[in-house]
């Protein structure tokens, strides 16, 4: 991996959720890569462990459902037994899900009698969003910060542009990374006399494997909302994973983003600050 800069993550052991994602595993490589040891926490167990054999001794895959507060214990009784207690957490379980989607942008009169709208999206949709999002990083905090408490540490999640602007056709996530955002600062100002800093990083529009059939037809040809997104992006392009690895290692660093605590960084392609006009 070629990372931007390096910062000395010796001292740190990282418990990454949703490490057998494109974006989480990627975060992953780049913490050890400066030194960190690096538990790869995914309830895809083969995944996450396909990418801790490719970083090596540094890191390990643990089996882990951030759902279920007792699997997210015996995950950490795994790392600490490996690690050590676990100084840098980042909370990238997440995602939607098709239950909570619209078909229409907006709603109006006139639409085909098959088209999934607001009044169709099914609660347990909306609860597994809101679960997946906020309930896992509440419940993965709950468990991993009380390394942190008599020692200091640093804890990240993983917002969204959502967060600031609701995009169209996906409410539930939309609301629930707000909620994450949100979170963050509460955490923030709740932790900070144990020196414990939180910040989130909330990506603009990254491909990856949950939204890919949103952006891209079967032939690899963009969508109508891929040429929105673009429109609405002044950089004119998706992120890279690439991309989001230097606010990752400067948040990472305590030298580096000491005083920082409570931020959401956007790391979108100027996509917050276009207004369209």
């Amino acid at each position: 991996m070629k990372l931007p800069f390096r910062v000395d993550l010796s001292d740190k052991v990282a418990a990454v959720t949703g490490a057998g994602g494109v974006l989480m595993s990627e975060f992953a490589k780049a913490l050890a890569a400066c030194g960190a040891r690096v538990a790869l926490l995914d309830i895809n167990y083969e995944a996450a462990k396909k990418f801790a054999d490719e970083i090596g001794d540094r890191a390990i895959a643990v089996r882990c459902n951030c759902l279920d507060k007792k699997s997210i214990l015996q995950a950490k009784e795994i790392v600490n037994e490996a690690f050590g207690p676990v100084n840098l957490l980042i909370n990238g379980a997440g995602g939607n899900n098709p239950k909570a989607t619209c078909d229409n942008e907006t709603m109006q009169e006139g639409l085909p009698e098959e088209t999934k709208t607001f009044f169709d999206l099914e609660e347990s949709g909306l609860k597994f969003v809101f679960d997946l999002n906020i309930t896992s990083a509440f419940l993965t905090t709950q468990v991993f910060a009380a390394d942190m408490v008599k020692t200091g540490g640093n804890i990240m999640n993983i917002s969204s542009m959502n967060a600031f602007r609701p995009l169209t056709k996906i409410p539930a996530y939309s609301a629930a990374k707000a909620g994450i955002s949100n979170f963050t600062q509460w955490l923030a100002v709740h932790f900070a006399p144990c020196g414990i800093r939180c910040n989130a990083i909330a990506p603009g529009f990254f491909v990856t494997n949950q939204n890919r059939d949103l952006l891209f037809h079967s032939d690899g040809t963009p969508t109508p909302r891929t040429e929105k997104i673009l429109r609405a992006t002044p950089q004119k392009r998706f992120g890279e994973t690439e991309d989001l690895i230097g606010t990752l290692l400067w948040l990472a660093s305590d030298e580096a983003s000491g005083f920082v605590t409570g931020s959401v960084i956007a790391v979108d392609g100027g996509f917050a600050a276009y207004s369209g006009v």
